[in-house]
């Protein structure tokens, strides 16, 4: 059987639900990657004696654990205490971790507080792992059974080091089951649905795993060596649907999108009312978006609509703004006012007011107007406001999918 691992998350503000742990979720899922089995995940507070037991029962029980958090230089980082506790060391300054911050500093051109100077005490005999993004180095401890990683909680610091440190020793020290992970992303589509399709997929060799990142669903299928992944791929694509399946391994959904438009040489402009802009910040959100994306209105109001898009405003007093007739206006004037080959718009009732009985909360107009016509989709939204948004965003996004892979290219 394989290897497994423990997870540690440190901080406060986790464990009172005041911010949501991602760093457990990406270091799981790259560990099993390698064919580790995960073990247990445990969110800890700035508690020393807590963070310690915790640290030396996993310690005991996995042969391989990961702590992220509590390396700062303020009074509640306990996690190096509490390292050194856990396996009865003694904390010493190291002089190349005190280096290191010294010159991220200097790099900074800053001088380094005299409260950051904690940060260089580790437990003694614990090996130096270089922080090259921020102050706060990690270290490792072997411990004989068991190998501990203490690494910092900020995401864009941790994540390289994982990869730099912990997954070429997990390579050597543990006996892998090299194995293919592939990443189905789905919108539209519940994770309850998701799991009744994939019923019976699983076979020897083959396991499923799920999670839900409103408004998205990933489906992970991992494939051991030798069976044909691409081949059990396209079988996962076809039990959930090529129509709610916009990516495997690859990208958000505006990244797919942004690269089919590239790929066609083409550009989109927007026409936001309900999302005021949510679509075209996860668009730009990408690098390189300005190779297709042209820009947007956020048409909230209706002499927006006219302005902006050349929307009649009689036809806004006709159908009102939440229309399908609207949505199509919007998408081909925005298109028209830029000078792009397609148009993306979005009208609509995100809540908790607003709604009637012919158009209740969560009423959205889609419409993508492009080379060949313009195309509509009104959709029922039964989220609170926060989520209505989000899953229009995703929606249109995947609307303009559909119409780029269903659309001839000029």
């Amino acid at each position: 059987m394989a290897a497994r691992f423990d997870i540690i998350s440190q901080g406060e503000e986790l464990l009172a639900g005041q911010g949501v742990d991602t760093n457990a979720p990406w270091i799981s899922s790259t560990l099993q990657g390698l064919g580790l089995l995960p073990g247990r995940v445990t969110v800890v507070g700035d508690d020393l004696v807590d963070i310690r037991e915790v640290i030396a029962e996993s310690a005991a029980r996995s042969p391989l654990v990961v702590c992220t958090g509590g390396l700062g230089p303020t009074s509640d980082d306990l996690t190096r205490e509490a390292a050194a506790q856990a396996f009865g060391l003694e904390l010493d300054e190291n002089a190349d971790a005190l280096a290191q911050i010294e010159a991220r500093y200097r790099s900074r051109n800053r001088a380094m507080p005299p409260t950051n100077r904690v940060q260089a005490l580790l437990p003694r005999g614990a090996t130096l792992l270089e922080n090259h993004l921020g102050t706060a180095p990690g270290f490792a401890i072997d411990a004989g059974r068991s190998l501990c990683f203490f690494f910092p909680g900020v995401p864009f610091e941790m994540y390289p080091m994982v990869e730099q440190y912990v997954l070429p020793v997990a390579r050597r020290r543990f006996a892998l089951a090299p194995r293919r992970t592939m990443m189905l992303r789905c919108v539209n589509l519940a994770e309850s649905v998701a799991g009744q399709r994939m019923s019976g997929f699983e076979r020897e060799g083959v396991t499923v795993g799920y999670r839900a990142s409103f408004p998205e669903v990933q489906v992970k299928v991992h494939v051991a060596e030798g069976l044909d992944a691409d081949a059990l791929a396209r079988e996962a694509v076809e039990r959930l649907g090529s129509r709610h399946v916009f990516g495997v391994n690859t990208g958000p959904l505006a990244e797919v999108v942004g690269g089919l438009l590239r790929a066609r040489g083409q550009r989109l402009a927007t026409a936001e009312s309900c999302t005021a802009g949510r679509i075209a910040a996860d668009l730009t959100a990408i690098a390189g978006s300005s190779d297709y994306f042209v820009g947007g209105g956020v048409v909230y109001a209706n002499a927006e609509k006219v302005r902006q898009c050349g929307v009649p405003a009689q036809l806004i007093a006709e159908q009102g703004a939440v229309s399908e007739a609207v949505a199509r206006a919007l998408a081909e004037g925005i298109a028209r006012a830029t000078g792009a080959d397609w148009g993306l718009a979005v009208t609509g009732i995100a809540g908790p007011g607003g709604g009637s009985a012919e158009k209740p909360v969560g009423t959205v107009h889609l419409a993508v107007s492009g080379p060949d016509g313009t195309t509509h989709e009104k959709v029922r939204l039964p989220y609170d406001r926060p989520r209505n948004l989000g899953a229009t965003v995703a929606l249109a996004l995947d609307l303009l999918r559909q119409r780029l892979l269903n659309t001839q290219s000029a």
